[in-house]
């Protein structure tokens, strides 16, 4: 009996580890808008709210972001990519932390420490472009790896 319990343990361990997608989240369904995301990173998934869909059109929102840092944040940067019908169309990246300057509240956190961040994010345009497209952010540190990656999958069908 133990042996089998064993084996079904085995096979379970080796089928999550072997499992390398994590499951689509959804942020928000409204009437007129819907927001998914899906971890890109194999190793780790996080959890990410907003109050409200509708307040995603206004240039200032509310967020709710956690998860456990596998890897230390001494210097971090975003890269995010606007992608159409699976083109490129926009890129945009900057230093989030660095050395005597940062922008977030969790820069110089270390490995196996909590994430969260609960509060205001302002994205910088007013409107949300209309129709259906995805947006890949993935955020490095110093040492060029992956501290949180995510593909958001927007279906805009609001007229404004």
């Amino acid at each position: 009996m133990k042996t089998s319990n064993v084996l079904v343990l085995l096979l379970v361990l080796l089928y999550i580890n072997a499992s390398t997608e994590w499951p689509t989240h959804t942020v928000c369904k409204e009437e007129n808008l819907e927001i998914y995301y899906k971890s890109c990173d194999p190793q780790q998934d996080f959890a990410f709210s907003v109050d409200r869909c509708s307040d995603i059109t206004t240039q200032t929102f509310n967020i709710r972001a956690a998860m456990v840092l596998r890897h230390s944040i001494k210097e971090l940067y975003i890269k995010a990519d606007l992608i159409i019908n699976g083109k490129t169309v926009l890129s945009y990246s900057d230093t989030l932390c660095e050395p005597g300057h940062s922008k977030l509240v969790f820069c110089g956190k270390k490995k196996g420490e909590h994430l969260y961040y609960e509060g205001p994010v302002t994205l910088g345009f007013k409107e949300i472009l209309q129709g259906d497209y995805t947006v890949s952010a993935r955020l490095t540190n110093e040492d060029h790896v992956t501290v949180a990656c995510a593909d958001f999958t927007v279906k805009n069908y609001l007229d404004y």
